[in-house]
């Protein structure tokens, strides 16, 4: 059990049957009445964000989440396959189930697989990737006070936005968190 006084961002835990991840919290003590939590929290199976307020002293079960090391193998269709790296056992998941999360995932890139009660609800990426530019225009010099960025798409087919000197065929490193451009390899 855990009290509403210690939640942490990234914690899942049980309310009224639903598995719910706290994306935010804030502890808030008012100079009138109690003190509460109020927080942001995602329904892990179909992603819905609500916002809730708690008193500190509420318990609620903490939900045991599996997550698994796989393999992306590849995309056949509307379906995406995955190995256990440990075992060799291989899944197939929905692009409902994926989301954008394969967005900057190649084949052969290890990824996480969530699942709650033996049903996977997400694919994790790494946090970051390499990837080679396959498509960008030149960049112009002049004009840019500061930091102007051009899009480019890299072999995955996601578009970055990125400085005006990385030219095609480079390989950048990307945040698969917020989808920016962190470096040159």
């Amino acid at each position: 059990m855990i009290s509403a006084g210690d939640f942490r961002n990234g914690i899942t835990l049980e309310i009224d049957g639903t598995v719910y991840q706290i994306m935010e919290f804030q502890h808030v003590k008012p100079g009138k009445g109690a003190a509460f939590v109020r927080t942001k929290i995602k329904d892990v199976v179909n992603g819905g964000v609500v916002e809730r307020t708690f008193r500190p002293t509420e318990k609620f079960p903490q939900a045991r989440i599996d997550r698994v090391d796989m393999q992306y193998l590849y995309a056949d269709g509307d379906l995406h396959n995955f190995m256990d790296t440990s075992s060799y056992e291989q899944v197939a998941l929905s692009n409902d189930v994926i989301g954008d999360a394969l967005k900057f995932v190649k084949e052969n890139d290890s990824v996480k697989v969530c699942s709650y009660n033996g049903k996977v609800y997400s694919v994790e990426p790494p946090l970051f990737v390499e990837l080679v530019i396959t498509d960008t225009e030149p960049g112009f010099k002049g004009d840019t006070a500061q930091g102007a960025t051009k899009p480019a798409t890299v072999e995955t087919g996601a578009v970055v936005y990125v400085p005006l000197f990385v030219e095609q065929g480079d390989k950048i490193k990307i945040d698969t968190r917020t989808g920016e451009y962190l470096s040159r390899v």
